[in-house]
């Protein structure tokens, strides 16, 4: 447990020195974070020893990652208990992103959430199932009133899964500000979480400036002791900063997980100042100016840049400096680089930088630069590009060709601050081209990636939010789906489910339904499995005959259709 406090009693000074210590003692123990916890009964969302697979604020593909992620052993339907008492506020239920998500709001001004579930407890089970069935969705958001499900401390709220955008068995748990939703950092409450391991420092780097197109040199560390790295001394001119390969790892556990804290030092002075102690959701635009972009999609290495870009506006970066360097000829320099975990484990980078030859010799402006401030249109035979303004966050040299059939806009090496247009003219398709056709996104083995397409007469757009290879693609194929625990005229009486195969190998699977007799049925959908589950507690039927049908559409309309029949004693009869 971290604990840090500032003092600044200006106002009041009494005289009495015992007075004055009394005062200082109360100070003291109102502002603890430890004292704060210990009002509030608080218990892990898990019963098992806490370790972490993922920590606050760590760098993900696409955004920072606004909780911890706690690892359940490699199992599914480990009981999830609420942490305070408090009543639940959100409910969502989605086939990507947090999956079966519970929000638990609390009298302190927090809400938890809990996400990835397998499935929630029978009474909230029931309540969500009842809403299911009155909309005929399976994925819904409910926001129950504050009287309707109320929670007690450690009351089972659900069972740990794999739900959702998860890609193994977790549990991932958030504490968020209640008046503005900004996530805070769970560590700040008391788990205990075994931690006497320093943050990792694989490499170090320095950059020649702020953009994402800076160039970097890279030089050797090596440990002087547990804590300390140095390198040769470094020689430098005019403004550079620094990029670290790092990673943070708990005690009993192997997954590479993010630092809390990195303060960069010049001779004493405080260059560069990041904290997770809280973030805001609308930090992740900016993320991808806080890794080298071109590296990170090339070689598919993540370096962490440690200076901020003249666009990026991050809440948790102390905004005095913005890690930028002023190295000068003939003056020497003390760095100081200090990496912290949470539980205040350090790993430091100690070296010399000596005013002289520059990283790299000076070099022309980029040919073909693109302003960002104003729109671009590219227009080419078959297809074209738009990029709004402000689609970039700095100007960029680009490529754009079209080759063939596939449109080429650049590769991706630069992040984008909003998507830009691709825009393809169909009027030589004919009609049922155009009913199974849609603009795709090429991969690097180039595979045709589906893209919503917004379809005209005469021309066809799509949004993309990194650059790359555009074409047209065609889906003529419909979704599978199959029967994978029974088959057809079977007696079932014994059986608790019923299981399906559903996928679509191009396009992705838009829409499904499913009907017993013609009633609709709760049908839980899990893309990563391909699979469809019936939970036969869900309805009760009078017959002992019972007709199926399941329909699935792909995002092209392709459709299909299974018909079965199977048989299963009511519940009426012995």
């Amino acid at each position: 447990m971290k604990c840090v406090l500032y003092l600044a009693c200006e106002t009041f000074q009494p005289k009495n020195s015992t007075l004055k210590f009394f005062v200082y003692f109360l100070l003291l123990i109102a502002l603890s974070p430890i004292h704060s916890q210990e009002q509030i009964n608080w218990v892990p969302p898990l019963t098992i020893p806490i370790q972490l697979s993922g920590t606050f604020g760590e760098l993900r593909n696409t955004h920072f990652h606004a909780g911890l992620d706690i690892r359940t052993q490699g199992r599914q339907g480990l009981p999830v208990n609420s942490v305070q008492d408090g009543w639940i506020s959100r409910i969502n239920v989605s086939t990507s992103g947090y999956g079966k998500a519970l929000y638990i709001e609390h009298l302190d001004g927090t809400t938890t959430v809990y996400a990835h579930l397998k499935k929630f407890s029978p009474r909230i089970e029931a309540y969500v199932k009842e809403n299911q069935y009155e909309k005929e969705s399976y994925t819904l958001r409910l926001f129950p009133k504050k009287d309707e499900l109320p929670i007690s401390l450690g009351e089972e709220i659900g069972f740990s899964g794999n739900t959702g955008g998860s890609y193994g068995p977790h549990l991932h748990f958030e504490v968020r500000n209640t008046r503005d939703q900004t996530p805070i950092n769970a560590m700040q409450y008391p788990f205990e979480i075994e931690d006497t391991q320093r943050p990792q420092i694989q490499n170090f780097y320095l950059y020649e400036n702020t953009t994402q197109q800076s160039r970097k040199k890279e030089f050797q560390l090596t440990p002087l002791n547990d804590s300390v790295y140095s390198t040769p001394t470094l020689y430098a001119l005019g403004k550079i900063n620094i990029g670290l390969r790092l990673f943070d790892r708990q005690n009993l556990s192997y997954n590479k997980n993010g630092i809390y804290m990195a303060t960069i030092r010049l001779n004493g002075k405080v260059y560069f100042d990041s904290r997770m102690d809280k973030m805001s959701f609308n930090d992740s635009k900016y993320i991808d100016l806080l890794v080298d972009y071109s590296t990170l999609k090339k070689d598919k290495i993540r370096i962490q840049r440690f200076v901020k870009h003249p666009s990026q506006k991050l809440s948790f970066l102390d905004n005095t400096e913005n890690g930028e360097m002023e190295i000068t000829t003939g003056n020497s320099y003390q760095l100081l680089v200090t990496v912290e975990d949470f539980n205040g484990n350090k790993r430091y980078i100690e070296t010399y930088i000596e005013g002289g030859k520059a990283l790299f010799d000076s070099i022309a402006p980029l040919k073909n630069s693109y302003n960002p401030t104003i729109d671009h249109f590219f227009d080419f035979e078959q297809a074209a590009v738009y990029f709004p303004k402000d689609c970039f966050f700095e100007p960029v040299a680009l490529n754009i060709a079209e080759k063939g059939n596939v449109l080429h806009v650049d590769e991706d090496r630069y992040p984008l601050q909003k998507p830009f247009e691709v825009r393809f003219k169909i009027e030589d398709l004919d009609s049922l081209s155009k009913a199974q056709s849609f603009i795709a996104r090429l991969s690097a083995n180039g595979k045709p990636l589906f893209m919503s397409t917004k379809k005209g007469e005469k021309e066809w757009t799509a949004k993309s939010s990194s650059l790359g290879k555009f074409t047209l693609s065609k889906d003529s194929l419909a979704p599978t789906l199959k029967a994978v625990n029974f088959k057809s005229g079977q007696w079932l009486t014994n059986y608790s489910f019923l299981k399906f195969k559903i996928a679509d190998d191009l396009t992705g699977i838009k829409n499904y339904r499913g009907e017993i007799n013609g009633r609709w049925i709760r049908l839980e959908y899990e893309p990563k499995n391909q699979s469809l589950i019936y939970d036969f507690s869900d309805l009760e039927f009078n017959q002992a005959e019972h007709q199926l049908t399941l329909e699935a559409e792909d995002h092209v309309g392709n459709k299909q259709r299974l018909e079965m029949t199977f048989y299963r004693k009511p519940k009426t009869q012995s």
